[in-house]
């Protein structure tokens, strides 16, 4: 008999929902992680005999997934949320959420918000995170502490802020950034121009050739509401895609978020040029911005990939509640009960958002050679039973109450619904504070 191979955990369930290939539920199997990685997935009798772990773990009547990537948010404004609700987007943007900024955002306030929301996402299965916020180093600070995978926007506007004073000092200290973090195994970089609308054709330029030299990601807004169309339309006579595209930088890397607003040859062109979508119900149907065509964007190949945005506009960090979501209303704006299914959806949560950023080929499905990002998912309460299907289950039923274990990386960061390396009571505490000082 052949010794077995050490591995650091040995981990089965009830069902292990890999995510690829599509539409696969596995019983009766286990996965090993040795080193941060998936060393093999497979029936549990065969996992058990090739494998000595130095920890073995059983979740009866748990499912695993890949864990949750959130492939759109600003971390930091945690600390605005509930700060102005029921207001359309201009309103509240202009009105209520920039001169909050201006007046409270530095780093302290950037370290205790993105704190508290590592905390609630981890909560919550969410194991990777793609921000656009100032003081991104401060946020990839916090992210290493956490032990949560972040993605850094490094944000370019045309307007000075706390961070940065113009489009050249935004992208130079948004490249010290990029090399600060440049070899780390869990926070990458991205460029992060905030919109068409606050960005010029000479900064999106040298985005574009900086992005292509370094192979980093563009996150952007864009055509999140019609009146930005409009308003394009009426100054340049040019759709905001089609500027983007007429300065080269649809393609591959561009994640594109919200996109509410869309023609059909402008999905026809996502598709051909590999660019992602980044789908935010939620936030968009609480500030009424609009719908993205989710089911079509899918189905004509675009990559989709699924984001809460901030909880000052959400106003949770929730992709659970972000899958029922995007599933129910994918549903209700095609008129057709077959749109948007519970597996697709699932998939926009977790491959979809890893490919957005260029990491599909290190996290988003339980595959031997990914990255150890798992998230249990427990199944038996009252409120999750039967199972009949249990991808199903999660995307319909499921809160994030019931998430409860997750690994990043093959560390553990949840225990049986506990925090392992936050202080959750700490982080609600610097919330308060930063509460009365706002207020």
């Amino acid at each position: 008999m052949e010794p077995r191979e050490p591995a650091d955990l040995v981990l089965s369930a009830s069902w292990i929902v890999p995510v690829e290939p599509d539409g696969c539920v596995l019983e009766g199997h286990a996965l090993a992680v040795r080193d941060g990685s998936i060393a093999a997935l497979g029936p549990a009798a065969e996992v058990d005999t090739k494998f000595s772990p130095r920890e073995r773990l059983h979740l009866d009547g748990q499912a695993l997934v890949p864990g949750f990537v959130n492939a759109h948010t600003h971390a930091a404004m945690t600390l605005f949320r509930g700060l102005a609700d029921d207001l359309p987007l201009e309103t509240w943007l202009a009105e209520h959420i920039w001169p909050a900024e201006a007046r409270f955002v530095d780093e302290r306030f950037v370290r205790a918000g993105t704190r508290l929301a590592a905390a609630e996402m981890l909560s919550g299965g969410t194991t990777c995170f793609n921000d656009m916020y100032f003081f991104p180093d401060v946020a990839g600070e916090v992210a290493r502490e956490a032990g949560i995978r972040a993605m850094l926007g490094l944000i370019v506007l045309e307007v000075p802020t706390a961070w940065a004073r113009d489009p050249a000092s935004y992208l130079s200290r948004g490249l010290e950034v990029h090399e600060a973090f440049r070899h780390d195994g869990l926070v990458n970089t991205a460029f992060a121009p905030h919109a068409p609308y606050t960005v010029g054709d000479e900064a999106f330029e040298r985005i574009r050739d900086l992005s292509g030299q370094l192979d980093v990601p563009v996150h952007v807004h864009l055509h999140e509401t019609a009146r930005e169309v409009e308003d394009a339309m009426r100054e340049t006579g040019e759709r905001p895609f089609a500027r983007l595209s007429r300065l080269g930088l649809v393609n591959p890397r561009l994640a594109a978020v919200h996109m509410t607003e869309l023609l059909p040859d402008e999905i026809e062109a996502l598709a051909d040029q590999g660019a992602s979508v980044v789908h935010c119900p939620e936030s968009n149907l609480k500030l009424a911005s609009g719908v993205c065509p989710a089911p079509r964007l899918a189905a004509a190949g675009v990559n989709m990939a699924l984001g809460t945005d901030g909880a000052a506009s959400n106003n949770d960090l929730d992709m659970l509640g972000e899958m029922r979501t995007a599933a129910l209303l994918g549903k209700l704006g095609e008129r057709d009960a077959t749109a948007s299914p519970a597996g697709q959806v699932l998939r926009m949560a977790t491959l979809g958002g890893a490919r957005s950023l260029g990491l599909g080929d290190r996290i988003g499905s339980l595959e031997p050679g990914k990255s150890a990002d798992v998230v249990a998912i427990d199944l038996r309460g009252p409120d999750t039973q039967p199972v009949y299907h249990p991808v199903s289950q999660i995307v319909y039923a499921a809160t994030r109450s019931h998430v409860r274990e997750v690994w990043v990386a093959g560390r553990r960061v949840v225990r049986n619904g506990e925090l392992e390396t936050l202080d959750g009571a700490q982080a609600v505490r610097e919330a308060r504070v930063w509460q009365a000082r706002i207020r």
